[in-house]
């Protein structure tokens, strides 16, 4: 029974003895994440001969839980969710998007008469969680900056902000360039982006230690060759990873040590 169970949630070859655990950073619906991930790890771990179980949390809160346990082998994530879990599990990011940088945007309803930040002050701004890197940490890090006080309400995806700004529930709310660009075109008429901060390598895909060297290499490779026809090129898009590149922690995601967001964090079950 449970060997039928462990391969009922395998995506991939079925035949693997392996199943890696595969975290995706509900930044998004999980219908929305099991529709774009699900067929893009079919395929990958077809052609690299690996076996994924998806998983995905209710709320970033208890992604991030996991992630700081160790749990997930494989996990897609926000860049400083990617700071805090190099240094407190040695996981190594292996690629990310090369073309779409990430930015966090402030966005208000596109008939909202608010120009500046200073019209923020005091007023409940939306944010999916409070550890979202440019959606939350990123903003909330300016804000402070310029002296803007605001009230914070986390209201758990990017989705969810979206909607709360144009049902007038907040009259600002935090978001990123890739999400809101993800979003139906009657969504997006709705907002108007009121503030964007500087661009930043996105989210990576990353690995737990355990993962070996040859697995990451199938695995890379798999994901380079979904850039070669059109089905994979679209499964590609649909995670925000349609010009994948290998990167690495030296690189592309230690500067972001120097931005000093740990006062904005907000660690649950440590």
């Amino acid at each position: 029974m449970l060997l039928g169970t462990a391969h009922a949630a395998c995506l991939g070859e079925q035949s693997s003895t392996k199943t890696y655990k595969f975290d995706v950073v509900p930044q998004l619906t999980a219908a929305k994440i099991y529709t774009t991930w699900s067929p893009l790890l079919q395929r990958v771990g077809q052609d690299a001969g690996l076996c994924f179980e998806l998983r995905v949390s209710p709320t970033i809160p208890e992604f991030e839980q996991k992630l700081l346990k160790g749990e997930p082998e494989f996990v897609f994530l926000n860049p400083y969710h990617a700071v805090l879990a190099n240094q407190k599990k040695k996981y190594q990011p292996l690629l990310a998007d090369s073309e779409d940088l990430l930015t966090g945007i402030l966005v208000v309803r596109a008939d909202s008469p608010i120009k500046s930040l200073d019209e923020l002050k005091g007023q409940n701004i939306t944010f999916p969680a409070p550890n979202a890197f440019a959606a939350s940490l990123l903003i909330r890090a300016e804000l402070a900056k310029k002296k803007i006080d605001i009230n914070p309400v986390f209201v758990k995806t990017h989705s969810n902000v979206y909607r709360s700004v144009i049902g007038k529930d907040a009259i600002a709310g935090g978001g990123v360039n890739n999400t809101l660009d993800h979003e139906a075109p009657e969504v997006r008429q709705q907002l108007r982006i009121l503030y964007e901060t500087p661009a930043y390598t996105p989210h990576p895909i990353a690995t737990h230690p355990s993962v070996p060297a040859a697995v990451r290499d199938r695995f890379l490779k798999s994901v380079f060759k979904l850039t070669q026809d059109e089905e994979g090129r679209k499964m590609l898009e649909g995670i925000n990873l349609s010009k994948p590149q290998a990167v690495t922690y030296a690189k592309h995601y230690k500067p972001l040590e120097s931005l000093q967001l740990e006062k904005f964090l907000v660690l649950t079950g440590q």
